[in-house]
């Protein structure tokens, strides 16, 4: 009896808790309730936002449109050799140094454009027991001023002078096995100046095309006389009539023609520059003789100032060879570059 007792009680329990926990979860309606929320104790304080404009001065800021863009490059080229006296490899004991400076301004403004390009290149070798003798010598100076006629052609007009620094010569030997030289030319013996006119092709900014219509080519020998007197003297049976076209007994020749001009110049690598210059003239009475001129230049920069340098050069004039001439150099050395 008691167990039946202990039964009831256990079961009522159960049954008021699952009764309470029907309670607790019956919804509420609270719409129609008024609820009101204690009052906060900390003091608050209301009031209109004013926005006030802000004047703002107009600041003139005094800067100017520069039209030019300049760019300089200095660069030194030494190469060195020495061999002890019995070094059985064989060798000569040589001295080279080289220096080129490259100046280049540009204006543009609207349809109106002007450059000017200065090139000086000089250099000398010594070898032991030889005489010092030149590996370049140039001064080239070219201005072009140009107006757009539409979106790739140009009208231009220009002006280039071509001459060196320095006394060049043939060196051969005499009939005892010295060494001679024979004097060839020197400074403006020749000189050359070239005015153009005609209409420039520039599709792009590193390639352009000049077409030369109208060409005047001057060239000057004022030293003929005494260029012939040194061949005289060394070869008596010289035949040459002319020095670069210049006749004997004369020093200034003048030629009418068609000139081109082809430029190039782009960073074919990272770090890796090629620039060339292709240049031919047909002269108008004689074209026959028609010039031509090849400059290439790549240039591997090793870094922010060392770089090295392979130069080209080919020319076919047959004022001076009846044979294409041709000459190349590789130098390592310094380049300053401004601005940089």
């Amino acid at each position: 009896m008691k167990g039946f007792y202990i039964s009831v009680l256990l079961l009522f329990s159960v049954s008021s808790t699952l009764s309470a926990q029907e309670i607790d979860t019956v919804p509420i309606n609270t719409k129609d309730l008024n609820i009101r929320l204690k009052r906060s104790p900390l003091p608050s304080r209301t009031g209109t936002i004013l926005f006030k404009p802000v004047r703002l001065e107009p600041k003139i800021v005094n800067a100017k449109v520069n039209y030019w863009k300049t760019k300089t490059s200095v660069g030194i080229n030494v190469n060195q050799a020495a061999f002890s006296n019995n070094w059985a490899g064989g060798g000569v004991n040589s001295l080279a140094l080289a220096g080129i400076i490259n100046y280049k301004a540009e204006y543009s403004k609207e349809s109106y454009s002007y450059a000017t390009e200065v090139i000086l290149n000089y250099g000398k070798v010594k070898n032991k027991d030889q005489m010092e003798k030149k590996t370049v010598d140039r001064i080239y100076w070219d201005h072009k001023a140009a107006m757009q006629l539409s979106k790739n052609w140009y009208f231009f007009s220009s002006v280039t002078f071509e001459s060196q620094f320095d006394k060049g010569f043939y060196y051969d030997r005499d009939a005892n096995g010295e060494e001679r030289a024979t004097l060839t030319s020197k400074f403006m013996s020749p000189g050359y100046l070239t005015e153009s006119i005609g209409f420039e092709y520039k599709p792009v900014k590193y390639f352009s095309a000049r077409l030369g219509t109208g060409t005047a080519r001057q060239t000057f020998v004022p030293e003929n006389a005494r260029l012939f007197a040194a061949y005289d003297l060394t070869f008596p049976n010289n035949s040459k009539t002319d020095n670069y076209g210049v006749a004997r007994g004369k020093t200034f020749k003048n030629d009418l023609g068609f000139q081109v001009v082809m430029n190039f110049d782009k960073d074919i690598f990272p770090n890796i520059n090629l620039k060339s210059k292709y240049l031919v003239l047909v002269p108008y009475d004689h074209v026959g003789f028609t010039n031509h001129r090849l400059d290439a230049t790549l240039t591997a920069k090793v870094n922010r100032f060392m770089s090295t340098t392979l130069t080209g050069v080919a020319i076919y004039d047959k004022n001076t060879d009846s044979k294409v001439q041709g000459s190349q150099t590789l130098s390592l050395g310094v380049v300053f570059v401004f601005p940089r």
